[in-house]
């Protein structure tokens, strides 16, 4: 089989992923279903499929339960030393501390590449907790994947903490690009995770007005196939494209990819 890897010349970063692994009485959470996998070996073989050398995780049930947190960071940091395709992001929760303290100690050890904020599932406002993690990430001097809640308003917290950076998930509107576009000091990204980048002139619209170099590919967990198509066939160029795909992660994150 032919692999989009092959065709481009490179294999393609995700690094916003989740997987499902049948949590016991998480009933939103089951492992697969009838037609949309997602536990690891599925998703393992589909970037084997594409040509996808690595993704970047969190689970399912550390984003969509806050009671599950802790837990669910454990289980992962010991999942991806086994894997050398599976990075990890530590799921931080305001209100909880002990979160804060795993994020301390998981942070540079290991895979563990840097923080994921889940604002609306975890039921807090980022505003009005934003100075208190974007400073946690300033002092460890990481990145910062979120949710996108209260998109244009993070260019206002983000300019405060030069030393962190955050990318906003779900690429797919005007307001995410605003959000780059009113960065002072340049420190926030965009990926083009979920369902959003199906929509005709969203990477293209992007591109133009913030530059390749503020995006990064990402899945989610839809078809990696899909969304890595959309990305490889955008009226970009091929430098854009190879950006968006591969270089840019390794640009942010070369202490895990050898940049």
């Amino acid at each position: 089989m032919l692999k989009l890897g092959e065709i481009l010349g490179y294999a393609p970063i995700d690094i916003h992923s989740h997987f499902n692994h049948g949590v016991p009485g998480d009933d939103n959470n089951p492992a697969i279903d009838e037609i949309h996998h997602k536990d690891i070996p599925f998703l393992l073989s589909e970037y084997d499929n594409v040509g996808i050398e690595f993704g970047v995780f969190s689970t399912f049930s550390s984003v969509l339960r806050s009671d599950r947190i802790v837990e669910e960071n454990e289980y992962l940091y010991d999942i991806s030393q086994s894997n050398e395709s599976i990075y990890q992001w530590v799921v931080v929760h305001p209100k909880q501390e002990e979160t804060f303290e795993q994020a301390r100690k998981m942070i540079g050890r290991g895979k563990v590449l840097g923080i994921k904020l889940q604002p609306y599932q975890h039921q807090y406002m980022i505003n009005d907790y934003a100075d208190k993690i974007f400073s946690f990430a300033n002092e460890l001097g990481t990145v910062v994947l979120m949710h996108p809640d209260s998109v244009e308003d993070m260019a206002g917290f983000c300019d405060n903490y030069p030393n962190m950076k955050l990318i906003i998930a779900h690429l797919g509107s005007s307001e995410h690009i605003r959000a780059v576009e009113r960065s002072k000091i340049g420190n926030i990204y965009l990926d083009t995770s979920g369902g959003a980048s199906y929509l005709n002139n969203v990477i293209e619209e992007a591109c133009s007005r913030i530059g390749a170099d503020k995006i990064l590919f990402g899945t989610d967990t839809y078809s990696c196939a899909f969304q890595a198509g959309r990305i490889a066939f955008a009226r970009i160029s091929d430098e854009d494209k190879r950006k968006i795909l591969r270089d840019n992660a390794v640009r942010i994150f070369s202490q895990a990819f050898g940049g």
